[in-house]
């Protein structure tokens, strides 16, 4: 562990997450009484310099000296045990600095076009600076306690932006879900950090990971490093949205799409990957929990893609799609190539918050619709929204040389190393990433524009703008400070694939990975020496992702009346995938309503008012009749004082006498 006090750049670490906290609360406490142009400056100012800090680290970086630990304060001693909220910075947690203060600065100055005539302005710009702080708590902890902190200060973040426009049902029972089923998963991950400090006497990151590598791999059945490692799964499981977790983010589209970008895309349910990769050392010692990390992992992203297929509302098909994309990520890191599921993250941050992004334009254009069904012909009235959404659509896709052909490719190429039906699963559900994403193309941006007759149904004033603010009658495109950040993201979506061009990327972050060395990993790698095959699986992923873009070009341009018949054709089964397989309404079923109705049985409403309220509601008139009596013993006799004061001695006396028998 190095100390950076011989780089002064490196001591502002520690400051990173300090500067949004800062801008939260200014503007939290003052920003009602402010003007929108303080608040926005506000934070994007905070935010800037979180990024500039960033990037001035990054450029002070040394691999050699790292990693560096950043004392900030001494925080729980307890016996042996101890946590101090310190900072920690290596290969990995510079590369997600560099992504959330990037992306998320982008996405800050969005949210000054797309939520300038909104009432609750600086409500939302304080929100978005107070995600900023926890996130990069969270990626910059030294230890597991510390990373909790900035865990369910997201959740925190991510509940107070979806519901945002509380006033909204749906927002506010969004919101709520998502908090709920988040709790969930942290509760494995609380379980797990409790079993850490039984085995290993510490959260530190440093020394838990020390300790691990000291034991055997657990080959021979479940030990205390696979409980460890299937817990935290089920913590990654919550935020990253897996299965059977994933249910909260489609619904978290309520929140207002730079939410969407920002949290849901670029950085919050991103988080679980990061943990998951974090604790490789911990993995890497355990092939049964690791072997069920690339198991969900696969069978999400083949499962939300799915989804994907059948939704018409353009922001449910980019949620399918990110957890389908995370399900890439955690697929990675179960068959050991943690290198491969961060590069994939990175690239992912930057196409998906371009794709939300430029669905917020689509929407913010065309009036708050969001159903595709009532857009199409868009790319005459927004040129630059096209052109940008249609390069992320490109990169997804994974069309060369766009970045999420290099990342997914690498992911594909490590999983056939590991298992072909890992890679089979794998490629299959690129083609139908690839075919889901041109439909929503197709449908957004091709044919004629099919909204024109149904503005005024939805509410909108004479001058076209909804309830939020969005539209002014025909479709139009953003302003400038709107597509300055889709244009930027748009390019790094093109270039930002040949960061791991000859495995520079994987080198670089090989120093965090060292320990990850279990048989898959050195399945995969024995099989990546193999230089005849990569080309062909390349070829065969390219092929696909060519066939998905065809196909949805054949029945959604060319023969525009066919996804109908087909839909017809299938009956059940395309209901069931339209209504994402019942699985919302299963949930309901078997939790939902026997948690709300045993609410509401007698017992428990005897329960709540006899014993509950009672102890609330009548501790006032219990305190009147204690006071009351003792108020008699305040009688100003002397006699009776004297009688109290005789009645205690004896029954000090008497207490002496019975102890000193004993």
């Amino acid at each position: 562990m190095t100390s950076p006090i011989s780089n002064p750049l490196l001591w502002t670490v520690p400051i990173v997450p300090l500067l949004p906290l800062a801008g939260a609360a200014i503007n939290g406490f003052f920003g009602r009484q402010s003007s929108k142009k303080a608040i926005s400056t506000v934070a994007l100012v905070f935010c800037g310099l979180a990024f500039f800090a960033a990037l001035l680290i990054a450029a002070s970086f040394s691999s050699a000296a790292a990693p560096y630990s950043f004392p900030v304060a001494h925080w729980i001693r307890s016996g042996a045990f101890s946590a101090d909220f310190d900072f920690y910075l290596d290969q990995l947690s510079l590369v997600m600095l560099l992504v959330v203060t990037g992306v998320g600065f982008l996405i800050h100055i969005y949210s000054v076009g797309y939520m300038w005539d909104d009432d609750g302005y600086y409500r939302f710009m304080s929100y978005m600076n107070l995600f900023m702080f926890f996130m990069l708590t969270l990626v910059l902890a030294k230890n597991y306690l510390v990373m909790f902190i900035g865990w369910e200060g997201v959740g925190l973040a991510s509940y107070l932006l979806i519901g945002y426009w509380f006033t909204k049902d749906s927002a506010a029972a969004a919101g709520k879900k998502a908090f709920i089923v988040n709790r969930i998963g942290d509760f494995g991950f609380l379980i797990a950090l409790f079993l850490m400090i039984k085995h290993f006497g510490s959260l530190d990151f440093t020394h838990v990971f020390t300790a691990v590598r000291t034991l055997p791999t657990e080959t021979g059945g479940a030990g205390p490093l696979t409980a460890i490692g299937l817990l935290l799964m089920v913590g990654a499981a919550g935020k990253s949205a897996q299965i059977p977790l994933y249910v909260w983010l489609p619904d978290a589209m309520e929140g207002p799409t730079p939410v969407s970008a920002l949290i849901h895309a670029a950085t919050m349910v991103t988080a679980g990957v990061y943990m998951v990769a974090r604790s490789s050392a911990i993995f890497d010692r355990a092939p049964m929990a690791l072997m069920v990390v690339a198991i969900i992992g696969t069978l999400t992203a083949l499962f939300a893609a799915t989804i994907g297929i059948a939704q018409t509302d353009i922001k449910k098909v980019l949620a399918y799609s990110t957890i389908s994309q995370l399900g890439y990520m955690f697929m990675a890191c179960g068959v050991g190539a943690f290198s491969a599921g961060i590069f994939h993250l990175m690239t992912h941050a930057f196409f998906k918050g371009l794709l939300f992004l430029a669905a917020g334009s689509v929407i913010h254009g065309i009036g708050g619709e969001q159903d595709m069904r009532k857009m199409g012909g868009l790319r005459v009235y927004m040129p630059w929204t096209f052109a940008t959404m249609g390069i992320a659509t490109l990169a997804i896709a994974g069309i060369p040389p766009f970045a999420g052909f290099w990342s997914k490719d690498e992911i594909l190429w490590k999983a056939f190393g590991a298992s072909w039906v890992y890679w089979l699963i794998g490629v299959i559900t690129a083609f139908i990433t690839s075919f889901y994403m041109f439909r929503l193309m197709y449908m957004t941006f091709g044919g004629d524009y099919r909204g024109a007759a149904v503005q005024e149904a939805h509410g909108h004033d004479a001058h076209g703008r909804d309830e939020h603010g969005h539209g002014h009658g025909e479709p139009h495109e953003s302003p400038g400070v709107m597509l300055g950040p889709l244009v930027i993201l748009a390019v790094l979506s093109v270039v930002g694939g040949f960061v791991g061009y000859g495995n520079r990327f994987e080198h670089f972050l090989a120093p965090v990975f060292r320990v990850a060395s279990t048989q898959v990993a050195q399945e995969a790698s024995r099989e990546a020496g193999d230089s005849t095959l990569e080309p062909l699986l390349m070829a065969i992923s390219i092929s696909v992702a060519g066939l998905g873009w065809l196909l949805a070009h054949l029945l959604y341009s060319r023969r525009p009346q066919l996804p109908a018949r087909i839909a017809a054709s299938l009956g059940g089964l395309y209901r069931a995938v339209a209504n994402k397989y019942y699985i919302d309404e299963l949930y309901a079923v078997l939790f939902v309503k026997p948690v709300v109705n045993g609410s509401t049985t007698i017992l428990w409403h005897d329960i709540d008012q006899g014993v509950i309220d009672a102890a609330v509601n009548d501790s006032a008139d219990a305190a009147r009749h204690v006071s009351d009596n003792v108020r008699h013993m305040q009688s100003g006799n002397l006699r009776s004082y004297a009688g109290w004061v005789a009645a205690g001695a004896a029954v000090v006396i008497a207490y002496m006498v019975w102890m000193g028998v004993r």
